[in-house]
């Protein structure tokens, strides 16, 4: 599932459909009916019971105003973006702009849509197997990842160039892992910077479980940067926050983890969060109204899982030292020491 301001694309066996969502008030006003009113002016002198936790207007009238919020959900369009025997889309997203929809299936097809009139504007063959995940870039490169152990980097449907992770590991043969997640990531503070991150799993389930791995590309010219082990848990979704600080995953076991994007060290980790397996991470946007729900917490993640639960994961805000301190305590320091070293040794200076 992709969301694109009000838009939702949600894969529906082999079909994707475009839904648009909206707030809207529900009114529901109740009026006492007139055996109702002739009973209670009949009874007004009695004593009356009242219903604990019902509360009564004031006015004394039999009117009841019910106003909810609900989100109002209608399906705009709906197309076939698998033609496999298991007519199942895998993977859909929306580019930066909103103009382009990429959805990936289990026929290893890419096909590219104009949104939101959904005119297909290119179908080309991008693996041999599924598609597990795909991701684009800010100048729409998509990246896609499959089970046929590869990694592949497009520009419209020609090839850019196809991923390594374990290029300077040669104790790791080609085909014991292979890619289950993609995605781009900002770089904080330096906007003009782009980082892709890359899950690989591995390819076939040993007695003795094998670590799964996280790796940093540079996201310009695709090179690798870092790798680190995330954990003996099988990972089954990866999302990354809105600045690029964070990184989530999710496991096929229900456990939820938060990594630093610049070091892959783990800051957060929730053991069988959901008990099974789960199927998508988001982070709360780091727009105005999402720092307000937020709290004092630096970052927010959703997850979901096979369960039907919704859960939801707080980084609290890390407590550092202001630059200024620091300089300060290094200049005391230094002072600290030379003074030391002129008792000890009256000729040092």
């Amino acid at each position: 599932m992709a969301l694109a301001d009000n838009f939702i694309a949600a894969g529906q066996d082999a079909s994707c459909h475009i839904l648009r969502y909206s707030e809207a008030v529900h009114k529901e006003e109740k009026r006492a009916g007139k055996k109702e009113k002739e009973g209670n002016s009949v009874n007004s002198k009695a004593p009356r019971k009242r219903k604990p936790g019902v509360n009564v207007p004031e006015s004394g009238g039999g009117n009841v105003r019910n106003e909810s919020q609900e989100i109002v959900v209608e399906n705009l369009k709906v197309v076939q973006s698998d033609f496999s025997s298991d007519e199942l889309q895998k993977c859909v997203r929306f580019n930066q702009d909103r103009s382009l929809l990429v959805t990936g299936g289990a026929d290893g097809f890419i096909k590219v849509w104009e949104f939101p009139g959904m005119k297909k504007t290119l179908d080309f063959k991008a693996h041999d197997l599924e598609i597990e995940d795909l991701d684009i870039s800010p100048d729409n490169k998509i990246i896609t990842v499959g089970r046929d152990f590869k990694c592949c980097v497009w520009k419209k449907d020609q090839l850019v160039t196809g991923l390594r992770w374990n290029e300077n590991m040669d104790y790791i043969p080609d085909k014991m892992y292979r890619y289950q997640s993609c995605r781009f990531g900002k770089v904080e503070d330096n906007k003009e910077t782009l980082r892709l991150y890359t899950v690989q799993i591995p390819y076939k389930r040993e007695r003795k479980p094998l670590p799964c791995y996280i790796s940093k590309w540079d996201g310009k010219n695709f090179l690798p940067l870092l790798t680190q082990q995330c954990g003996k848990e099988v990972i089954s979704c990866l999302a990354v926050s809105d600045s690029g600080t964070f990184l989530g995953l999710g496991t096929v076991t229900g456990s939820v983890a938060i990594y630093i994007s610049f070091s892959l060290q783990r800051l957060y980790y929730v053991k069988e969060a959901h008990g099974i397996v789960i199927t998508d991470l988001a982070f709360l946007p780091e727009t105005p109204r999402g720092k307000q729900l937020m709290g004092n917490n630096e970052a927010a993640l959703i997850s979901v899982a096979v369960d039907s639960c919704c859960k939801l994961h707080l980084i609290p805000i890390r407590s550092s030292f202001p630059v200024w301190l620091v300089l300060l305590l290094c200049a005391l320091m230094i002072i600290v020491v030379i003074i030391l070293l002129q008792h000890a040794f009256p000729e040092f200076l």
